[in-house]
């Protein structure tokens, strides 16, 4: 067994979310993510694997190439592997707790706004 205090864990930086990895189990982890106001998650995807957020305090928004969803305390998203999406957080400090699991825990990105790289047309430019 393994039990971890989300607040315990947190830990918050002004320059980039924070995604603390507190365990591996099996095929996945669970992970304390925590959000300053304002920040935006790289689009991206797990090709291998499942991802699931669950929000604890704060919120914000997630996309995906299909839809908006408000992320709020209680809620909970799922991304099956390779669904592409962004979290935008909300006006205040964010927990959010995740897990993912499957044979390949690699990411793909397509771009990140909050990084401001984007083509004079607004789409991403992809990340190197």
């Amino acid at each position: 067994m393994q039990a971890f205090s989300l607040h315990g864990e947190q830990e918050f930086n002004s320059r980039r979310h924070v995604e603390k990895i507190l365990g591996r189990v099996a095929d996945g982890d669970v992970t304390v993510a925590c959000w300053e106001p304002g920040q935006i998650s790289p689009y991206h995807s797990h090709p291998e694997a499942s991802e699931i957020y669950f929000c604890f305090e704060g919120g914000g928004v997630m996309r995906t190439p299909e839809a908006s969803v408000p992320v709020t305390p209680g809620s909970f998203v799922v991304h099956p592997p390779g669904e592409f999406h962004e979290y935008e957080n909300g006006p205040q400090r964010t927990l959010l707790f995740r897990v993912r699991y499957g044979p390949d825990m690699r990411s793909e990105s397509r771009g990140w706004r909050q990084s401001g790289e984007m083509d004079s047309d607004g789409t991403f430019v992809a990340l190197r």
